[in-house]
């Protein structure tokens, strides 16, 4: 067999999930990489992409053996050849949680020496009337529906009418942990309706979609079931400007804001806009960059150019997303940062809320703070007499929280960076710091500074879990110790995860 196997279709027998949303096959002492499939399926494989070396990447095209965690598949999008956005929406929520469980096991052995005991848990399911997502009445004549318990929205999540509201909504007698867990929700319900917060882009012909899995080509289909029921309404119909990214927000007051941001140019054999890339790209997307598939260097280039400052055009709502935490109220940009999930903020600060803590009158750090809802919750720990400081990059994030919390002056928001901070600070211990770094992980040179500091806890939260792992493996190296572990399913259908760890000396 050529030792450029793109394009080849192998069986193989596959083996553990890896971190990326795909299993572990070998074939002729060569590791393959295979999406689309489940732990000890028999498939036929397709190369999609050989750079060499050891290991390439393929995607399962016939199962010829199905696992018993097989279902079909929810997400018509994210097939072989298909989109990235959905991973494992063809197998059981229980098979999703236990893939996720591995990969983080893995990473947590193999990067921080540390094996505990842990599952996977779903996100917890907002019930009647919650803070993060504030369901709306029934917008049907005559009102409320008398069979629903007050406080509870008839059939509405976040304003958004949604066929799960049914299992959503809590009822009397209704078990809030058998719920969370989804024993009453189907594969297809699992998977379908938790995003609150969508990027779209925007091919040559002006049409929205998602790009290709590892690729820069646009899949103009909108049917994936991640975001919330209705968030989709109308996009597909219109024509939006080639290049451009779409930014769908359906907020805590069931406000859909959909803000179209303009193309990025990128430097690329010329100043061109990412519309004009990926034409006919297809199958042998990469074909021509010597033959082993994949697209790179385009790739780095779309990505350097996006995070550039580019013009935002507010296409629908106000484009001022209305967010709610532990009964308070952010008010930000819709394309700002906010977890996906229109669950998770709330379950990620009763976590922080319930862990740090913190004594009446102490200090605390809240480091890449965001706009403060952490903050928040720890402020109401330590009291008027605490101090809680936050560090966080983006000004505009900060702006939003210092407006957000201006009844807590004994929060201080800071727009800096977390590395440069910490080390400019005298050398009063904090009692808690909370730590949500970007997908990359806090890294050494935060760690090491804050070890220097001493603080009696660390809260630590990672959305990536090697990067989480490494930085666990840089706590306990600096004399830190994790004492809490828990693990979320905050991106149902999808090989992403988020972590949060409690560490103390």
């Amino acid at each position: 067999m050529s030792s450029d196997w793109y394009g080849q279709i192998l069986e193989v027998r596959l083996g553990p999930p890896g971190h990326g949303g795909f299993c572990v096959a070998r074939h002729e002492g060569r590791v393959l990489f295979v999406r689309h499939g489940l732990p000890g399926e028999l498939v036929r494989a397709q190369v999609t992409e050989d750079r060499g070396g050891s290991f390439c990447r393929a995607e399962a095209i016939d199962i010829l053996e199905p696992s018993p965690d097989r279902v079909p598949a929810t997400c018509p999008v994210s097939g072989p050849g298909g989109a990235g956005c959905c991973d494992f929406t063809f197998a059981t929520p229980a098979a999703q949680r236990d893939l996720k469980r591995q990969v983080v096991a893995d990473q947590l052995r193999r990067l921080a020496n540390w094996e505990p005991d842990f599952t996977v848990e779903p996100i917890p399911i907002p019930f009647g009337l919650p803070s993060g997502v504030v369901a709306q009445q029934d917008s049907r004549p005559g009102g409320r529906d008398d069979a629903m318990p007050a406080g509870a929205a008839p059939g509405r999540i976040g304003g958004v009418a949604t066929h799960l509201a049914s299992s959503l909504i809590a009822r009397p007698g209704t078990d809030a942990a058998e719920v969370a867990v989804g024993s009453r929700v189907s594969a297809a319900g699992y998977t379908s309706g938790w995003r609150s917060r969508v990027r779209l882009a925007v091919d040559a012909d002006g049409r929205a979609g998602v790009h290709r899995y590892r690729s820069t080509e646009v899949v103009a289909d909108l049917r994936c079931p991640q975001p919330m029921a209705g968030a989709m309404a109308g996009i597909a119909e219109r024509k939006w400007t080639p290049g451009a990214d779409l930014v769908v927000a359906v907020d805590g007051d069931g406000m859909r804001h959909i803000v179209e941001v303009a193309p990025a140019e990128a430097e690329e054999g010329g100043q061109r806009g990412r519309g004009q890339r990926g034409r006919g790209a297809g199958r042998d997307r990469g074909r021509g960059a010597g033959g082993r598939g994949g697209d790179r260097r385009s790739t780095a280039a779309r990505r350097a150019a996006a995070h550039g400052v580019r013009e935002e055009r507010v296409v629908e709502g106000t484009g001022r997303a209305v967010q709610y935490v532990a009964g308070r109220r952010w008010e930000l940009s819709a394309t700002g940062f906010w977890q996906p999930h229109y669950g998770a903020a709330q379950c990620y600060s009763d976590v922080v809320a319930e862990w740090a803590e913190a004594a009446p009158g102490a200090l605390a750090w809240d480091l890449y703070c965001g706009v403060g809802v952490f903050a928040a919750r720890v402020a109401e720990q330590v009291g008027e007499a605490g101090a809680v400081h936050g560090v966080e990059f983006a000004r505009s994030a900060v702006a939003e929280g210092r407006v957000a919390l201006r009844d807590l002056p004994w929060v201080d928001l800071r727009a800096e960076r977390v590395e440069r901070w910490i080390v400019e600070q005298p050398s009063t211990a904090p009692d808690v710091v909370v730590l949500d770094p970007p997908r990359a992980g806090a890294g050494k040179d935060v760690i090491n500074a804050l070890g220097e500091r001493s603080p009696r806890r660390i809260i630590h939260i990672g959305c990536d879990p090697a990067a989480f792992a490494r930085d666990i493996g840089l706590y306990r190296a600096a004399g830190y110790r994790p004492v809490e572990l828990r693990v979320f399913d905050a991106f149902p259908g999808t090989h992403h995860v988020e972590c949060i760890a409690a560490l103390e000396r």
